[in-house]
């Protein structure tokens, strides 16, 4: 995985991580809860964990730089497997991780001391 920032055409890398090779990640996580995408597979309707109350799709203001690559990182450690393409900051300081590739979670939920705390 590769994390970093844009400038114009430049993207420049700020964190890169690199799984070894046979390595399955972490011996506890809840990865083997993501539904990969299948073209025609119905999306699957679950929730995980605590999704923010006030949150509803659609809303937060886009985040980069530092803040939405400690929410992506967690993310992805959680729930590897898809793409994170969007980090959103909700009212309530908490992040919103926007997953795609996968057919659950859509949607990952991040505290703001960035850990994982709900996926939907």
């Amino acid at each position: 995985m590769v994390l970093g920032t844009t400038s114009g055409a430049t993207i420049t890398a700020t964190q890169v991580i690199v799984q070894p090779a046979g390595s399955s990640g972490s011996a506890v996580s809840p990865a083997a809860k993501v539904v990969p995408f299948r073209r025609g597979a119905p999306t699957t309707s679950r929730q995980g964990g605590q999704i923010p109350a006030s949150y509803s799709q659609g809303s937060g203001t886009i985040v980069g730089e530092t803040a939405a690559n400690r929410a992506t990182e967690a993310a992805l450690d959680a729930y590897p497997g898809g793409i994170a393409d969007r980090v959103v900051k909700l009212s309530n300081g908490e992040y919103g991780v926007h997953y795609i590739g996968v057919n659950w979670p859509h949607h990952i939920f991040v505290s703001q001391d960035f850990k994982v705390i709900g996926a939907g």
